[in-house]
């Protein structure tokens, strides 16, 4: 069976080191959070705003290790209500667990999205 686990962070500035550094630090939290084993994720999707594009998301996964993982990036559209500077990440994977098992983490400024959910870490 095949679950998603959501997340989202925000940089306070677009530069690559930031991007790459807070994706990772969300990345890792997920895979704790979570107990993941990265042989059991078929594909991660990350989508950044527009204001961010200094890196791609992507790059953190690779840092991690996730060579073999199948990784897609886009761009999300620009709302004048959006959250600035946030990258959202979409972990598609093969687990046993019920849904209402998945944590999903939403860190730094993209607390706002997920309010009823959210324990920031």
């Amino acid at each position: 069976m095949v679950r998603g686990i959501r997340g989202a962070t925000t940089v306070d500035n677009n530069e690559s080191t930031e991007i790459v550094s807070n994706v990772i630090e969300l990345l890792s939290a997920l895979v704790e959070a979570n107990k993941i084993d990265i042989e059991d994720i078929g594909a991660v999707i990350f989508s950044s705003t527009p204001d961010v594009n200094s890196a791609f998301p992507a790059i953190a996964a690779r840092n991690l290790g996730w060579t073999e993982v199948p990784l897609f990036g886009t761009q999300e559209i620009d709302s004048p209500n959006g959250v600035a500077h946030c990258i959202r990440v979409l972990i598609l994977l093969n687990t046993d667990l019920p849904q209402k098992a998945i944590k999903h983490l939403y860190l730094r400024g993209a607390v706002v999205l997920r309010q009823d959910i959210n324990k920031e870490k």
